[in-house]
């Protein structure tokens, strides 16, 4: 009796060959050295935070919002726009920008999310200096494309055909520009603030034809690397530095996501610049001027003392040098200015903050203030004292 025709066992079929793994570690470590050739930052720590933000624009989609990357300066020949021009080899689709119209803006960023561009935005002291005036819709459009779900409505259309058109703003943004920039764009901001380079601080010179290919194939392995880690990346919940917490914790979560994708030591060094890179900017940041005035009726006019005459902290408020008190639009601030600024704030049993009589040790009674009316506005505007 002869066997029955069984079918030959199929062997396993090989593996297939994707190539090798990008290494995203190796992949930034480039990154930074590009810049390190032709950029020379304030601090360590901006060369990890910059190199970051270039990567986090590959995979913006996988955020729910993107930080801004702010290069600000005191004065003009400080590297600022150099710095845009790395990025640029650097970023997805870079659509670098001076003086846009808000139209072209929206149209650009807007009209097609899957050519959404990386915009790099210099001299942007001309739409928020001191002698800006009429950028409202272009402010409206940075502020709002911090987030996936910004858009700005806006009618389109003719006569009988016109319709309202959601555009979407969400982008990355760097940008460049001399002096400060508001608290509405400066705390959704990577803070990158840029000084003239000493003698003994030396670059390699920027040659366009050059080293743009450079930069360009360094983004095309940005890219590929991006393509490997978009899901890890996009279902990551980092783990933040203490301390970092609310909108510091906002703009950073996407930059120490890459990090701890990309692995090797970036995850560790991403931790330790944002740290530093929070810290500076919150020692530099003066807060508004209410709560500037907070803060220096706390430290500096009551220091301890239970009440104050208004008087008496008008006298201390503009006597201090280094303060704005005592030339607020060309005049001093007196007690209706000091009212005005106070009574938007409110106290623990949440009434304004108004002047009441005070009783001097001389008998008579005056008009002023109570530091247990000041207590709760202390508690929750002003920095910690040290």
């Amino acid at each position: 009796m002869t066997e029955p025709n069984t079918p030959p066992l199929k062997s396993a079929l090989p593996p297939v060959d994707t190539g090798p793994r990008v290494d995203g570690s190796a992949v930034l470590d480039e990154v930074e050295a590009f810049h390190r050739r032709f950029n020379v930052f304030p601090l360590e720590a901006a060369y990890v935070a910059v190199t970051l933000w270039d990567a986090h624009a590959h995979l913006l989609d996988c955020f729910g919002s993107t930080p801004r990357l702010a290069f600000l300066s005191p004065e003009p020949g400080s590297g600022k726009s150099r710095a845009l021009e790395i990025v640029e080899t650097l970023v997805p689709r870079a659509m670098p920008v001076v003086t846009p119209s808000a139209a072209a803006l929206f149209r650009s960023v807007g009209v097609d999310l899957g050519e959404r561009p990386t915009v790099l935005f210099d001299e942007v002291d001309a739409v928020y200096g001191p002698k800006a005036s009429g950028n409202e819709e272009l402010r409206g459009w940075l502020n709002a494309g911090h987030k996936r779900a910004g858009v700005i409505p806006r009618c389109t259309g003719e006569g009988g055909n016109v319709t309202v058109v959601q555009f979407r703003c969400f982008c990355a943004v760097a940008l460049a520009g001399l002096g400060s920039l508001p608290d509405t764009v400066l705390t959704r901001s990577v803070i990158i603030r840029m000084r003239r380079r000493a003698p003994n601080e030396h670059v390699e010179p920027f040659r366009d034809r050059l080293h743009t290919a450079e930069g360009h194939a360094l983004r095309g392995r940005l890219a590929e690397w991006a393509d490997t880690v978009r899901e890890q990346v996009a279902e990551a919940w980092p783990v933040m530095p203490e301390g970092v917490i609310d909108r510091p914790a906002d703009v950073w979560e996407p930059l120490i996501a890459v990090a701890d994708a990309a692995g090797g030591d970036w995850p560790e060094r991403a931790r330790a610049a944002c740290l530093e890179l929070v810290t500076a900017s919150a020692a530099n940041d003066k807060g508004s001027v209410g709560i500037r005035l907070l803060t220096d009726l706390r430290d500096t006019v009551f220091d301890g003392a239970d009440r104050m005459p208004t008087a008496s902290i008008i006298s201390a408020l503009t006597a201090m040098d280094d303060a704005p008190w005592g030339d607020m639009d060309g005049r001093p601030l007196d007690a209706r200015g000091l009212a005005r600024w106070l009574k938007e704030y409110v106290t623990a049993d949440n009434s304004p903050i108004i002047a009441r009589n005070i009783r001097t040790t001389s008998g008579m009674v005056v008009r002023g203030y109570y530091a247990s009316d000041l207590s709760d506005a202390w508690a929750r505007y002003c920095p910690p004292l040290s």
